[in-house]
């Protein structure tokens, strides 16, 4: 072979694998431009797979007793309150981190812990108070479901509408898996969203309602005070500490892990994970009463509309701002009603077998917890029954709502007592800033239930 035909051979020898190389690198800037053309989805599937608990207390929380206090409130006085639900989210979500802390530190839900540390009898009438206004407010929730979806469908019966709701809500923990149950729930939360919809779709001045917002005023009336305490208590409910508690709980274990084992494995990762899902969930929850303030304030308080007797009549009223406004404003008190009636009876039926010491768990099925499902049965009758004395829906969510503003206070004291204990919490006990916003928690809840007192006294 002469020396030209071998020059050829050696540049043969090098150019194929110089072409698989650039084959190559051509390859991996494609599969680069992919993934950064997928990397906001695929940040957006981890955050909204970190969601759980948090999200769901937090969804709860603007149950139907909630869009009828809002509704009230900004019917009664426009914008004026508008700033109660920015003042709320820090409160609100300092609590449900003690309450989710507790939880995974502990292995076991907020009725548990106040056993093990308090005298039980302490427990047991909170724990009464707590199923007796769970259950009104169940019952009221119902009543507002109902009234809400003859509105969408005026031939259906009021009394088998409440049925039809408890009904499905029973349905929902007895016979579904946990895993199922939470991953319903979440999707249900994004019913609320309906809120923001009828706000933006009403054309408001924007620049009134921040003004509102961040320049809080009162007017020193009864009417007023009362109607706070009902903001407060129904933003800052008891049956949502004891849910977020056992909720972590519950979690835990379907993913895998006893609770007694899970807690050597705590660390860093898992309580940054709860802190974005118990924050992300107030911030949702009280970006929707922002909403829910905006809309009503927007449209029956600037038309004259000063008292919401019904729920039809809240609904009913956004009427002439269109269908789309009206329609939402109805479906999204169903969606809600489902969301927060299972909530309502969940956190009843943990606090009593905790209490007691019977075995519970949505992750039980029903032979294996009967007393604690016995508790979710029992609410939902309850519920039921307080329909057919001709309760109303408007007044008795109001006073559901002032109900717990009462009862919190105590409950709170117990949630920020534990959580600060490093005996119990260990290195997860609270920051003492946190303790501090607390303990501030409960004094302004203590303040709201004077008033409400005051004023129908």
């Amino acid at each position: 072979m002469n020396k030209g035909a071998l020059e050829k051979e050696i540049e043969k020898a090098f150019e194929a694998p110089a072409q698989l190389l650039e084959e190559a690198v051509d390859r991996v800037r494609e599969n680069e431009k992919k993934l950064i053309s997928k990397a906001p989805f695929k940040r957006a599937e981890e955050y909204w797979n970190t969601l759980g608990p948090g999200l769901t207390t937090g969804a709860a929380d603007d149950d139907p007793s909630g869009i009828a206090t809002y509704s009230q409130a900004g019917a009664r006085y426009g914008f004026q309150l508008i700033w109660t639900s920015f003042f709320t989210f820090p409160l609100m979500a300092v609590v449900q981190e003690m309450c989710a802390r507790i939880g995974i530190v502990s292995g076991q839900g907020l009725a548990a812990n106040i056993r093990s540390h308090y005298p039980a009898r302490i427990l047991y009438a909170v724990t009464a108070l707590l199923f007796a206004v769970n259950a009104f407010t169940i019952a009221a929730n119902l009543g507002a479901m109902a009234a809400a979806t003859r509105l969408l469908l005026p031939a259906a019966s009021s009394e088998m509408l409440v049925i039809f709701f408890a009904l499905f809500s029973l349905f929902l923990q007895i016979f579904t898996t946990y895993a199922r149950y939470a991953k319903y729930l979440k999707y249900l939360a994004l019913g609320l969203l309906s809120y923001v919809a009828v706000a933006l779709s009403l054309g408001l001045d924007w620049g009134d309602v921040f003004r509102h917002l961040v320049l809080p005023s009162i007017t020193a009336s009864k009417e007023q005070f009362f109607l706070l305490a009902a903001i407060l208590g129904t933003t800052i409910s008891p049956y949502l500490f004891f849910w977020q508690t056992s909720q972590e709980v519950e979690e835990r274990i379907a993913q895998g892990g006893a609770t007694v084992v899970y807690r050597s494995e705590i660390n860093n990762k898992t309580m940054r994970r709860m802190r974005i899902d118990v924050w992300s969930g107030m911030f949702f929850s009280n970006l929707i009463t922002f909403f829910i303030f905006a809309a009503t304030a927007g449209t029956l308080y600037a038309y004259g509309i000063r008292d919401i007797v019904t729920v039809e009549q809240a609904a009913l009223a956004l009427r002439p701002f269109g269908e789309f406004a009206f329609w939402l404003f109805a479906a999204g008190i169903v969606g809600t009603g489902l969301l927060s009636v299972p909530v309502l009876a969940g956190s009843a039926a943990y606090a009593l077998a905790e209490s007691f010491k019977w075995k519970y768990g949505l992750y039980l099925k029903l032979k294996q917890a009967r007393a604690f499902y016995g508790v979710i049965i029992v609410s939902m009758l309850l519920g039921i029954a307080a329909n057919f004395i001709g309760l109303d829906p408007i007044r008795g969510l109001i006073y559901a709502a002032v109900g717990n503003a009462l009862i919190a206070p105590f409950v709170l004291f117990f949630v920020v007592r534990i959580a600060g204990r490093k005996s119990i919490m260990g290195r997860y006990a609270s920051h003492p800033l946190i303790s501090f916003a607390g303990w501030f928690t409960i004094l302004v809840m203590a303040a709201s239930g004077a008033a409400a007192i005051w004023a129908v006294v």
